[in-house]
């Protein structure tokens, strides 16, 4: 029996802590403790029953991934892969060594069915523009656009990511294009014409996919569950209809008319990217870049200071009792590399008991009794949300003892989401608290975000919350 996981070193780089993933892979923060350098590496376990079809597709996504380099694509650094006969030393699997976006996922700063302002939305966009117009201009289409794969450096650029089902659709020598097959990416953000069982042009499927971004940003909610009849709001958006109601109402006449231009049901009239560049509403001159990293945050963040989650993500603390170090010096390799204006801005690092650690996610917060009794009223809370709950492994590790629960269910747009819900021991005013972190593996942020607050002001946990 396999006692404790070890992972190999990746190109000099140790995995430390786990921030992250997916469903199917873990993402970890990655140490090289010599260089002083901080990375982070995607792994993709390899199986018994892994198929040569899904190798396939990770050497793919490896080969795809390395040779696209731009500031607004996750840079890939190196790839190891530890095969299963060697499952005696090390956990087999497929590690893939990437820049680490200390910033974090750019959707977890949106607050939910409010967005962002319009100047922040049109930053963002045009650098998802950026990205997207090079990695066609590559050759390559990446089919799987959504939320959940844009994610923030420590400066607060924008950086593309998850190319695992990204594909090859043009010659960059001749421009010869080839047509797609299959459906494939998450139901609220797929083109209606993957759905129609015929092959497709590749470079519309990803317009499409940002004119849905660009919606999402600035109502904070996607259009619709599926672009199909079966759903009643694309259809009303079809008919016209919804363009009377809420959030269409709201978003200005220039920024729509660049959504629908990108939401054109018929692939062929659908708005192509150099069209884009050319849209009034793309040329409106920006005045975020120029006001610096401080600025950037405060801005991406209004709408979270706004409807107050900020106050629990961050409350005042100073009758805490916990300042010690852990032992993998956390506090200090920090410094370095995650602590920009923008992330110290962002609040990314959350008071813990042993020190202040990097956390790239808002969704936590503390309270004022021990992880034990919380944890208890954390599952009285999950039942009466509906969410699945059940144990994780408790752990020690270097912040004490850590009570998981693994979580699942399904948002109202009927994408599924896995994650976990972490307590730790937080000495508060001399006694017993806990923080609570849940960190999401697999669904859209802005649905984990709606639960997150759910779970803070339910009858059994709210009173019991730390807040500012």
């Amino acid at each position: 029996m396999n006692m404790v996981a070890k992972y190999p070193k990746v190109a000099g780089y140790e995995l430390i802590q786990q921030i992250g993933g997916g469903g199917f892979s873990s993402v970890f923060r990655a140490v090289n403790i010599e260089s002083h350098q901080v990375a982070a590496c995607k792994l993709v376990q390899i199986k018994e029953e892994t198929t040569k079809k899904e190798r396939q597709m990770l050497d793919r996504e490896i080969q795809l991934h390395a040779a696209l380099k731009h500031q607004n694509v996750l840079e890939f650094l190196h790839a190891s892969i530890v095969e299963l006969k060697y499952k005696r030393q090390y956990v087999p699997g497929v590690y893939m060594l990437l820049e680490l976006a200390a910033g974090g996922d750019l959707f977890d700063k949106i607050a939910p069915e409010v967005g962002l302002g319009e100047d922040v939305a049109h930053y963002y966009f045009c650098q998802l523009l950026a990205g997207m117009d090079y990695i066609h201009r590559e050759g390559v289409c990446h089919r799987d656009l959504k939320p959940e794969n844009l994610l923030l450096d420590a400066a607060g650029a924008l950086k593309i990511t998850d190319f695992g089902l990204s594909v090859v659709y043009k010659r960059k020598e001749t421009g010869e294009t080839r047509l797609l097959n299959g459906v494939c990416g998450s139901w609220p953000y797929i083109a209606p014409e993957v759905h129609w069982e015929q092959p497709y042009e590749a470079e519309p499927v990803d317009a499409w996919g940002m004119g849905i971004i660009l919606f999402t940003l600035l109502t904070g909610s996607t259009p619709w569950d599926q672009p199909t009849d079966q759903s009643p709001e694309f259809l009303r958006y079809i008919s016209g209809e919804i363009f009377d109601e809420e959030p269409w109402n709201r978003i200005g006449e220039k920024a729509l008319s660049l959504i629908c231009g990108l939401l054109t049901i018929e692939p062929e009239k659908r708005m192509k990217l150099p069209e884009v560049f050319a849209h009034s509403w793309f040329m409106r001159p920006s005045q975020i870049g120029k006001q610096g990293a401080v600025a950037l945050a405060d801005h991406l963040t209004q709408s979270l200071r706004a409807n107050g989650d900020l106050n629990y993500a961050m409350p005042d603390l100073t009758n805490s009792s916990g300042t010690r170090k852990d032992k993998d010096g956390d506090d200090i390799m920090l410094s370095a590399a995650h602590e920009s204006q923008f992330t110290q801005t962002l609040l990314l690092f959350s008071q813990t008991q042993s020190g202040r650690r990097y956390t790239p996610h808002l969704t936590r917060f503390y309270t004022s009794l021990g992880p034990g009794i919380m944890m208890q009223l954390i599952k009285e809370s999950l039942d009466a949300l509906g969410v699945k709950h059940k144990d994780g492994p408790t752990g020690e590790d270097e912040r004490g003892e850590i009570y998981r629960l693994r979580i699942g269910g399904h948002d109202k747009r009927r994408i599924t989401f896995k994650g976990w819900i972490e307590l730790e021991n937080f000495r508060y005013a001399e006694t017993d608290g806990s923080f609570c972190l849940m960190t999401r593996d697999a669904g859209n942020p802005i649905s984990w975000r709606q639960l997150w607050k759910a779970l803070v002001l339910s009858p059994a946990v709210d009173p019991h919350v730390l807040r500012r």
